[in-house]
C-alpha cells in the first residue's frame, strides 16, 4: 500500500500548551489568558493545530474553550482546534459538541497494563467502548483523533495489544492516531524501531508523536519520529507539562528545519516572543541556557570565542540570533579578552587608546573575579573610574525619599539634576520602587524626556548572605527599534538604593 502519509514535506505541529501545559505544577490559565495564548499560537507563531483544553473539567474550562472557538470561527480557524475527551459513554462528545468544538482527541489506553490495571477491563471490552464513542462522535459531526496513552509502554511490553487495537480502529472513522511516550521512557532508536513496526503493519495511518522529557531525550525522540515519517509532533511552549515537561516548541522547530529535509510552518522570529508571554502568564521561567530562547544562549563569554568571531565568525552555527529577532552579546568578566571588550566598545561607538583599553580590561577582569556581573551599560562608568575623570552625567539623582508602611500607600519624592536644571516631583505607587519611578517619570516629563518601560527586574545576593550583604539589582529596559534591550546594574547593601543606582545609569544612557 502507498505510504502517502510518510515523509511529507511539512511536519504538522500540534501545540498543547493550553491543555497538557496546564498539568505543570502551579499553572492554571484563566479563560481570558487561554484566548490570548490561542491567538498568539495560531496567529503569530502559525502552529498547525491547537489542543485547547479537556472535556468535563470545570465551568472555567468550558468558558475558555468557548471563547477560543468563537474567536477561531470568526477567523476560519475552527478546524484547527482540538479538545481532549474521554471514553465515557459519549459525555465528552456532548461536552465538546456543545462547546462548539469540531475535533475530539479521545484518550484511550495504549498498553495492556494500563487497560487491565487502571480500567479493570479486558482489551476486548476497552476496544468495544472506544469504538462506540468514536461512532457516536461521528454521529455528532466531530472528527476523531485517538490518543494511545502509554503507547511506549505498550510497545515494550506487548506489541500484540497495540496491533490489535490499531486493527480495531480501522473499522471506524479516525483521522489520526496519537502515540504518547507518556512516561518519557524511550530512546531515539526505540522510537524509530517502533514506528517502523507500526508503519509496516498499517502504512496508511496518519500518526502523531507526543513526547515527554523524563530522560532529557524528548527532542532527540521527536526528531527520530520526524525522520521515520511521522505526520505530526506535539509541543508546548517552553516545554510546560507534568514532571520534566513535554516537547518544547522552539528546539523542535529549529531541529526539524536544520537537521532534516522536512520543515514546519512556524514563524521562527516569534519564538522568543512566545517564550516571554508564556513565562509571564504561567509564572514558570526558562533556564538561562534553554536552547534558542534562553536569556544567555547568544552570549559569548570566552575571549577566545570573541576573537574567533571577530576574525571569521568561527564560533557561530546556523542558530544565528538574527534568525530569532535577537542579537549576539559578548559578556564582560574575568574570562574577557581584548576581543570581547572591542566588540562591546564597537557596539557603543566608543574608542580607546591601547593603553587605556588595557587598563579598562584589567578592571573588568578584577570585577569579574569578585563575581560582579559587568554589563555593556557599565562600560562608561568603568572607563570613567579607570581614567579618573568625572563621568559626563547628564542626569543625577540628587536626593530622594521613599516612605512606606503597613497601612499607608508608598510615596516617593525625588530631586533630579538634569543638565543645569533641578527637577522635583512626588508620586505614590504600588511599592517603594514603583513610586520612585513614577516620580522620576513625572519630573523628566516636564523637560520632554520619555523613559523606556521596565521589562525585567532581578535581585541577587550572595548565597547565605546576611542582612547587610551587598545586593546586585539588574534591570532590563525595553529595547528601542533596531536596538538591543538595555541592561543596567546597581550594587549596594540597600536593595532600593541598588535599584536606584541601576536606574540612574539608564537615565544617563537614554537622555541627550
Amino acid at each position: 500500500m502507498e505510504q502517502k502519509n510518510r515523509f511529507g514535506r511539512y511536519v504538522e505541529l500540534l501545540d498543547t500548551t493550553l491543555r497538557d501545559g496546564e498539568q505543570t505544577p502551579g499553572v492554571a490559565f484563566t479563560p481570558q489568558e487561554k484566548q490570548q495564548l490561542a491567538r498568539m499560537l495560531l496567529g503569530k507563531l502559525r502552529v498547525d493545530r491547537l489542543e485547547v483544553g479537556s472535556a468535563r473539567v470545570s465551568d472555567g474550562e468550558r468558558d475558555g474553550v468557548r471563547r477560543i472557538v468563537e474567536w477561531a470561527d470568526r477567523h476560519n480557524l475552527g478546524d484547527r482546534l482540538e479538545i481532549l475527551g474521554f471514553v465515557d459513554g459519549g459525555k465528552s462528545v456532548d461536552w465538546i459538541s456543545d462547546a462548539g468544538g469540531r475535533v475530539i482527541n479521545l484518550l484511550t489506553k495504549g498498553s495492556e497494563r494500563h487497560c487491565t490495571v487502571q480500567l479493570g477491563k479486558t482489551p476486548q471490552q476497552h476496544y468495544a467502548e472506544v469504538l462506540r464513542d468514536i461512532e457516536y462522535a461521528a454521529s455528532r459531526n466531530l472528527a476523531v483523533n485517538v490518543y494511545l496513552e502509554d503507547w511506549s509502554g505498550g510497545m515494550r511490553e506487548n506489541f500484540t495489544y497495540v496491533y490489535n487495537f490499531l486493527a480495531e480502529l480501522q473499522k471506524v472513522p479516525v483521522a489520526r492516531v496519537m502515540l504518547p511516550d507518556t512516561l518519557g521512557i524511550l530512546s531515539p532508536d526505540q522510537v524509530s524501531l517502533y514506528l517502523d513496526w507500526i508503519y509496516a503493519a498499517f502504512p496508511a495511518l496518519k500518526l502523531d508523536f507526543h513526547g515527554h522529557n523524563d530522560y532529557g531525550l524528548v527532542t532527540a525522540n521527536s526528531l527520530a519520529a520526524v525522520r521515520a515519517g511521522i505526520s505530526g509532533v506535539h509541543t508546548t511552549v517552553n516545554g510546560l507539562g507534568e514532571r520534566t515537561g513535554n516537547q518544547p516548541l522552539a528546539p523542535l522547530v529549529v531541529a526539524v528545519n536544520d537537521m532534516t529535509d522536512r520543515t514546519t510552518h512556524v514563524n521562527e522570529k516569534q519564538l522568543q516572543y512566545a517564550t516571554a508571554v508564556v513565562q509571564a502568564v504561567s509564572g514558570k521561567r526558562c533556564a538561562w541556557n534553554t536552547p534558542v530562547v534562553g536569556a544567555d544562549v547568544f552570549t559569548q563569554t570566552c575571549g577566545v570565542h570573541a576573537d574567533g568571531d571577530k576574525k571569521g565568525n568561527l564560533y557561530a552555527n546556523e542558530l544565528l540570533p538574527e534568525r530569532f529577532g535577537r542579537r549576539r552579546n559578548y559578556a564582560l568578566g574575568k574570562l574577557s579578552g581584548k576581543a570581547s571588550l572591542d566588540k562591546n566598545l564597537e557596539e557603543m561607538g566608543l574608542e580607546l587608546a591601547p593603553e587605556m583599553r588595557s587598563r579598562v580590561l584589567q578592571e573588568i577582569v578584577r570585577l569579574g573575579d569578585k563575581k560582579k556581573q559587568v554589563t555593556p551599560a557599565d562600560l562608561p562608568f568603568i572607563i570613567a573610574a579607570v581614567l579618573r575623570t568625572p563621568l559626563d552625567s547628564r542626569v543625577k539623582i540628587k536626593d530622594f525619599q521613599v516612605t512606606n508602611g503597613a497601612r499607608t500607600e508608598p510615596v516617593a519624592r525625588v530631586v533630579i539634576d538634569y543638565h543645569d536644571q533641578t527637577l522635583e516631583a512626588s508620586s505614590s505607587g504600588d511599592g517603594g520602587y514603583d513610586a520612585f519611578m513614577k516620580a522620576v517619570r513625572k519630573a523628566l516629563k516636564t523637560v520632554g524626556v520619555v523613559l523606556p518601560r521596565l521589562e525585567d527586574y532581578e535581585v541577587r545576593i550572595p548565597p547565605g548572605g546576611k542582612t547587610d550583604a551587598l545586593v546586585e539589582t539588574t534591570i532590563t529596559w525595553e529595547a528601542q527599534a533596531g536596538e538591543r534591550a538595555l541592561i543596567t546594574t546597581g550594587v549596594d547593601s540597600d536593595q532600593l538604593l541598588a535599584a536606584i543606582i541601576a536606574t540612574e545609569k539608564m537615565l544617563n544612557l537614554v537622555t541627550d
